[in-house]
């Protein structure tokens, strides 16, 4: 059943909101998460808009957890994801919510261009209980052993 980030628990905890004309984005600390508005082909100049708002929010040296919350159909340049590793950005771990087979097929072609593994789930809760864990172990891993 689609939910959209309004709809969950966890919106209690939302940092901030930034509405774009191509989607809404929610940050939290260390989670983004985009509905993408109906229609849209998702480009690189969208992409480079969103990075730079999540840099000035979450900052740029904490680990980041992007989940894509599809819960409308829109379509993503997936060869844009090239642009993105050329211009030396890092998205930690990024999943895809997807409700229907047409949000899974696109992920197919995603696959293909971007570096590191795209997670899917059909739960938007699952999502978000899978990217928190990899960012808390993300953070452990970071952190400096102290007596």
């Amino acid at each position: 059943m689609k939910k959209t980030v309004k709809e969950i628990d966890y919106f209690k905890n939302i940092r901030e909101i930034r509405e774009c004309d191509f989607g809404v984005f929610y940050f939290f600390d260390g989670l983004v998460i985009s509905e993408i508005k109906e229609g849209v082909v998702f480009n690189w100049t969208m992409a480079k808009k969103i990075i730079n708002i999540a840099y000035e929010i979450l900052g740029k040296d904490n680990p980041i957890a992007y989940i894509s919350n599809r819960i409308h159909n829109y379509s993503v340049i997936p060869t844009d994801w090239l642009k993105f590793y050329k211009n030396r950005h890092q998205l930690e771990f990024y999943s895809v919510v997807a409700y229907n087979k047409g949000g899974l097929s696109s992920i197919v072609l995603e696959k293909m261009f971007f570096k590191d593994n795209i997670r899917q789930f059909s739960d938007l809760e699952n999502a978000i209980k899978w990217s928190l864990s990899k960012i808390d172990e993300k953070k452990a891993g970071l952190t400096p052993y102290v007596e």
